[in-house]
């Protein structure tokens, strides 16, 4: 029976998985891993982008954990290996590791339909957590590619924020979102409460925000303030 034929069915037979990675220590590792739980099976190993299609087709597997960024790479990136290797077996299960930490292209790899996405910065026990819950037709983004994805976002809020207001309006703006009213920041400022107020009701107006709960909201979102 292969394991992947019915999702949320006990897996009866091991699960036949390929490794490959460039780094003969990540490759021992997890195989050394794999070989702790008796539903796994390494069928196949590869150091390169070229012997692991030779090894997919010279041994029928179920499932792959790879590198990203490989020796032998199509077109210089790990981006067309994941393109061709989905097209020439969907059937297999991809599960990526990786030290890449740049946002844009964790979202490119997601985009690109993989079944797990691995920060290497995270627990290796994970990687059969991964494994587990890519059988059950789920995808698997694991707690560090989740946080640079997160940080990613959160500095593009803050950026746009900085960008929109002018330094006098994002003054008030933190100000206010701090919990300061329009008379105590005027204070704080040495500034009139009415330039205060103009300025509040400024950023506001070039920020779309309709009311002192969606500042707040905002403020917390593009961490201006701390999120509570």
């Amino acid at each position: 029976m292969n394991p992947l034929a019915a999702a949320g069915t006990p897996i009866r037979t091991p699960v036949r998985t390929i490794i490959a990675d460039d780094h003969p220590l990540v490759l021992l590792a997890i195989e050394n891993l794999i070989g702790h739980y008796p539903n796994l099976q390494v069928v196949g190993r590869a150091a390169d982008v070229t012997g692991l299609f030779v090894e997919v087709d010279r041994s029928p597997c179920d499932l792959v954990l790879m590198d990203l960024y490989m020796p032998g790479a199509f077109g210089g990136d790990g981006f067309d290996v994941l393109r061709q290797f989905k097209a020439r077996y969907p059937d297999v299960a991809l599960v990526i590791l990786t030290m890449e930490t740049e946002a844009e292209a964790l979202r490119k790899v997601m985009s690109l339909g993989v079944d797990g996405l691995l920060s290497k910065r995270d627990r290796i026990d994970l990687i059969h957590v991964a494994v587990v819950t890519v059988l059950a037709r789920e995808r698997y983004i694991s707690p560090a590619v989740r946080a640079s994805l997160a940080d990613n976002t959160l500095a593009q809020r803050r950026e746009f924020v900085r960008t929109t207001l002018t330094r006098r309006e994002f003054e008030v703006f933190t100000q206010y979102a701090l919990g300061f009213c329009v008379t105590e920041i005027a204070a704080r400022l040495g500034r009139s409460v009415k330039t205060i107020s103009t300025q509040k009701c400024a950023a506001m107006r070039k920020l779309a925000l309709h009311s002192d709960a969606a500042l707040f909201r905002l403020a917390g979102e593009c961490g201006v303030v701390p999120n509570e």
